[in-house]
């Protein structure tokens, strides 16, 4: 059985203003996969995304691609523990 992981992501490039928050947003919730993706001052997109292994791993795939308008250019990733989170939010 999987365990609950949870990642850290933070995408680099085209990512804001390309409808990346929203493809991630459905990705998680067809997933089942809790977490949140944000904006931040920088330009860049922050997300973290919770829950068994397998979907958090496609997550990570997801946010490396983003939305077909996005141009991803750099995506860092940290493993770090789970939080408890269950839905996915965007802001």
């Amino acid at each position: 059985m999987s365990s609950v992981v949870h990642a850290r992501v933070v995408a680099h490039g085209r990512v804001q203003g390309v409808f990346y928050r929203d493809t991630i947003r459905r990705a998680a919730e067809l997933r089942g996969v809790g977490g949140s993706a944000v904006n931040l001052p920088d330009g860049t997109v922050e997300c973290h995304f919770e829950g068994f292994r397998p979907p958090v791993e496609e997550m990570v795939e997801v946010a490396r691609k983003g939305s077909l308008a996005a141009d991803v250019e750099l995506l860092e990733v940290e493993w770090t523990e789970p939080e408890g989170i269950s839905e996915f939010r965007t802001g």
